[in-house]
Order: structure tokens, then C-alpha cells, then sequence
């Protein structure tokens, strides 16, 4: 191999292995982000069922309160469980009577699904 190629060589490596210690950077500190994140949104969903309540018992659901950069209401809403392979097939199995029919359209939808591939790397703890 000449001088060129292997300097090639040496610095394609070098880039490698900033990238892989960059990944590891960047994956450590997603991971604190995350965590914090959770840690608000937990003590944020806590503080507005504890608001909730107050405005509930004292007959205040309908107000709003003024905030500096406009106001907070409470309202209702609706949460819907996920669409699984699960529920389709029992929602089919009402009303289809034919459970061959139900088995049929439910490894048809399972195997017609859109499939897309992507790589990526995964960190496994050891």
C-alpha cells in the first residue's frame, strides 16, 4: 500500500472512531433529556390533576384564570385506546359470523402492512 492510501486509511479510521465516541456523547445526553423530561412531565400532569380537583370541588370547572400570556381552562378529553390486531379482530369477529373470514382478513392486513427499512445503531447495556 502507498504512503497515500494508507494515510487515507489511517484518517477514515480516526473519523470512525470520533463518530462512534460522538454517538456515545450525544446518546448519554439524550438519555439525561429524556429522564428530565419524564421527571417535569410526571410532576406537570400531578400539579394539574391536583388543579383539576381544587377547580372541581369548589365549583370553579367552567372559570378561567389569567395567566400573564393568556389564560388556562379546564376541558374534557377524549383518549383512545390503540388501534391493535387485537382489537380488529374481536371488533370483525362481532360482526362477521365466518371466524375463517376473520382469520382471512386478519393475516391479510398483517402480512399487506408497510415495511420500512431503516438501520441504526443500538447501544445494548452489558
Amino acid at each position: 500500500m502507498s504512503s497515500g492510501t494508507e494515510l487515507t486509511v489511517q484518517n477514515d479510521k480516526k473519523t470512525f472512531v470520533e463518530n462512534v465516541q460522538k454517538w456515545l456523547l450525544y446518546e448519554q445526553q439524550l438519555k439525561l433529556v429524556t429522564d428530565k423530561a419524564k421527571q417535569i412531565r410526571e410532576s406537570k400532569n400531578t400539579t394539574a390533576e391536583s388543579i383539576c380537583q381544587y377547580m372541581q370541588t369548589h365549583g370553579l370547572a367552567h372559570n378561567k384564570i389569567k395567566i400573564t400570556d393568556g389564560e388556562l381552562k379546564i376541558f374534557e378529553k377524549k383518549e383512545y385506546s390503540p388501534l391493535t390486531f387485537g382489537y380488529v379482530e374481536e371488533c370483525l369477529a362481532k360482526i362477521i359470523t365466518e371466524k375463517e373470514s376473520v382469520e382471512f382478513i386478519m393475516e391479510y392486513l398483517k402480512q399487506n402492512r408497510e415495511i420500512k427499512i431503516t438501520h441504526e445503531i443500538r447501544k445494548n447495556h452489558a
